[in-house]
């Protein structure tokens, strides 16, 4: 996964000009709302595959602007979309009024259940065996019918050239339309990136996606979402883990995005 990039040889099918976005920190974040990703989705559903969508928020974007590296990865695939609601919120403030906060869980949701009309065919890659069992019967209990053809836990390491191989295969073999991606970022979106062209699906990186729909972890209240307050919520579930990460980039993104307009 060291040195992974876009794969700027990707011939990409769907004209990415279209995509009106906002640059934060360096990187181009979809001036979009819900309404407008389904719409773009759906309508280019398989011209998209081969390609991958991030979920945005204040840490991805931080850590973009931080390293570049990783923040070609973010402008790398089809789009950048605001999961995290001070991405929107900046956005609007810079003049694009229709920018609203899409969320990885979200999209998800929306996703499945017009998968359930469509016919699409889902994969998911992350988290754990138990995690995914969990995640499979929440998921056929919310949306009956729903088509998943694979599941995946990689090991929590770098794969051999030969594991990488069979989980492409998997994929593939699988014939699904969505990939649903859950290693986390940034591995998440280095997985995506490494893979661009190789894998014959759309892949959307949603981090704790899994485990919100598995019943995990549970998300923030309404009111909270509204205020853009998730991350408090999520801190005060994990206070150990995500202490040390939203100090620092809550900080710098109030420091560089909003105070000096980077």
């Amino acid at each position: 996964m060291n040195g992974v990039t876009y794969n700027p040889n990707y011939e990409r099918k769907v004209d990415k000009s279209c995509i009106p976005t906002c640059n934060i920190l360096g990187v181009d974040i979809a001036a979009i709302n819900m309404g407008w990703l389904l719409n773009f989705l759906i309508s280019n559903i398989h011209d998209l595959k081969g390609d991958y969508v991030c979920v945005s928020n204040v840490h991805t974007t931080v850590s973009a602007y931080e390293d570049p590296h990783y923040r070609r990865i973010q402008n790398g695939g089809i789009l950048a979309i605001p999961d995290g609601g001070p991405l929107s919120t900046v956005g609007r403030r810079r003049g694009y009024i229709n920018m609203r906060r899409t969320t990885g869980p979200d999209l998800m949701d929306e996703i499945f259940r017009v998968s359930l009309e469509r016919g699409y065919r889902h994969y998911f890659l992350g988290s754990t065996e138990e995690t995914l069992k969990k995640l499979r019967l929440e998921l056929e209990q919310r949306y009956p019918g729903l088509q998943i053809t694979g599941m995946c836990s990689p090991p929590f390491r770098e794969l051999s050239k030969q594991e990488d191989d069979a989980i492409v295969c998997s994929i593939n073999r699988s014939h699904a339309d969505f990939v649903w991606v859950g290693l986390g970022a940034p591995k998440q979106e280095k997985w995506m990136a490494g893979h661009q062209g190789r894998i014959e699906s759309l892949m959307i990186g949603v981090g704790a996606g899994f485990d919100y729909f598995s019943g995990n972890i549970k998300r923030a209240p309404s009111w909270m979402q509204r205020l853009n307050l998730e991350w408090l919520y999520r801190l005060l579930q994990e206070p150990r883990r995500l202490f040390k990460r939203y100090a620092h980039t809550n900080s710098k993104f109030i420091i560089e995005a909003i105070l000096r307009k980077r």
